[in-house]
């Protein structure tokens, strides 16, 4: 049976939403549980991953003890005594399997811009059969999606898997550019305080690639044309919470209707029964249990973003000299593919049994156990919303993109974290008394309390009644009329 026979024998009746991720981790995960919340809304979805990614989830499975099948819907779709009309396609990035995508960044970037796009239109045009009945619902980073919905007639609903405040950035490139705060040779250095629903941020809390006085990288041209893409969505879902970012969301509303979904999790918090992870996951719980409450630092530099080896060291420095018990997700390729073993020689030795690395693990689940009392991170969002729902504060040490802003958002506007040097300018000393502050003592009584408080208004926003609760319900019925639904 062909797809559209499929579309019209299965999801007769039902508004079709075709679900496009990103095909990077942190994007792939948010796209998953927000497909099973539309299909458990009366959606049939198309979920549209790449081969790379789905190859490197199923290797992962694999190694894992799981299936690795075809389908990483296949447990799920029976969830409600089988109503939940969920179908998975693949399409090629361009590059084969066996490309290095982490050691070919920019190459693989450029494939994204240049030769997905043809793909996914190709793709597009087998699974949509009935325009009157579908949505396109594509994350915001891709260059194609408002075009592309236009030449099928369907709606576009930009999926914004980071904060507002920074869509809100992105958006308003133009007036950084106007204001001499990007886009030249000398930016300036003073506050920025005349973009729509943000008081003030200053130049360094903008994201990485806003900072860059070089705007000509193949990352740039995504940006400025991802965004060309989203001034013409329809909709915009964004991964926040209306209490936390309410100004910025307000001025966001004024240009197009955009609603504040997040948290979007895995239900109950728990391992996803969608498999998403690209790296197989070590079991950490019999470890993490023979320890106290509260003494383990978990540190995890997130899927995507790199380090380079001084700083890896610096920060194992500190991590020693703290005395702290700590778990160290250590990604194969955090320094580079080329360097699998980046940590300094002897530094097992040195943790005298105190400390765990493992390459990958399931991240709720460990944020969640009861020994866990301290985040190391990143800053990417997925890591922020998931240490807040568990009530851990962050160590905030961001490498790229986003996480600059995400940092703002943690440690300056809602005092749930603190800073660890920056980029190129982190020292052992500095790891070590932030460890020691925020595993023990006053500062990490103090950033407990704020994280709970935190926690809390995530809870309320995704409650019956809640903000992002009634925020997607009030979508979904806004898409059904449509999309020709009830």
């Amino acid at each position: 049976m062909g797809q559209e026979a499929v579309v019209a024998a299965n999801g007769a009746g039902r508004p079709h939403a075709v679900v496009v991720p990103y095909p990077l981790q942190g994007h792939v995960i948010p796209a998953v549980h927000l497909a099973l919340r539309l299909a458990e809304r009366g959606f049939a979805v198309t979920f549209v991953n790449t081969e790379s990614v789905h190859h490197q989830t199923a290797r992962a499975l694999r190694g894992t003890g799981g299936g690795g099948g075809g389908d990483i819907f296949a447990g799920v779709r029976g969830g409600q005594e089988g109503r939940l009309d969920l179908r998975y396609e693949l399409v090629s990035d361009g590059f084969p399997l066996g490309f290095d995508r982490s050691l070919n960044h920019d190459q693989f970037m450029e494939g994204v811009l240049h030769v997905l796009p043809a793909h996914v239109e190709e793709l597009l045009r087998r699974v949509v059969a009935d325009p009157a009945a579908t949505c396109l619902v594509v994350d915001t980073f891709f260059v194609w999606p408002a075009t592309l919905a236009r030449r099928l007639g369907v709606p576009y609903v930009s999926f914004w898997t980071e904060p507002a405040l920074i869509f809100n950035l992105y958006y308003h490139m133009d007036l950084l550019a106007e204001h001499g705060h990007f886009k030249c040779k000398e930016p300036r250095k003073d506050t920025i305080t005349y973009i729509p629903g943000v008081p003030s941020i200053e130049p360094g809390e903008l994201m990485s690639y806003l900072q860059e006085t070089d705007t000509t990288s193949v990352v740039h041209r995504i940006i400025f044309k991802a965004f060309d893409e989203a001034r013409r969505a329809d909709y915009v879902l964004c991964n926040t919470v209306e209490e936390l970012e309410p100004s910025t969301i307000a001025a966001l509303r004024a240009e197009k209707p955009f609603y504040a979904v997040g948290p979007i999790f895995p239900a109950g918090f728990a391992r996803s029964a969608v498999a998403t992870s690209m790296w197989a996951e070590s079991d950490c719980s019999r470890w993490l249990g023979a320890h106290p409450p509260g003494s383990v630092l978990y540190i995890s530099f997130g899927s995507y973003a790199h380090v380079t080896r001084r700083e890896l060291h610096e920060i194992a420095g500190g991590v020693l000299a703290s005395g702290a018990r700590f778990l160290w997700v250590l990604r194969p390729d955090v320094v580079s593919s080329d360097d699998p073993d980046p940590l300094p020689e002897g530094f097992a030795a040195a943790a005298g049994g105190r400390g765990l690395v493992v390459p990958w693990c399931c991240q709720v689940e460990v944020l969640s156990h009861a020994a866990v009392g301290g985040f190391l991170t990143h800053c990417g969002w997925n890591s922020v919303l998931e240490s807040v729902w568990a009530g851990v504060p962050m160590l905030c040490f961001p490498l790229l993109t986003d996480q600059f802003t995400n940092r703002r958002l943690v440690a300056r506007e809602w005092r749930a974290g603190v800073s660890i040097g920056d980029r190129g300018a982190v020292a052992a000393d500095e790891v070590r008394a932030r460890i020691e502050g925020v595993m023990g003592g006053e500062e990490g009584e103090r950033l407990r309390g704020q994280v709970r408080k935190l926690r809390a208004t995530l809870e309320a926003a995704v409650a019956p009644g809640g903000s992002s609760r009634s925020n997607l319900d009030e979508f979904v019925d806004v898409l059904k009329r449509r999309c020709g639904g009830q």
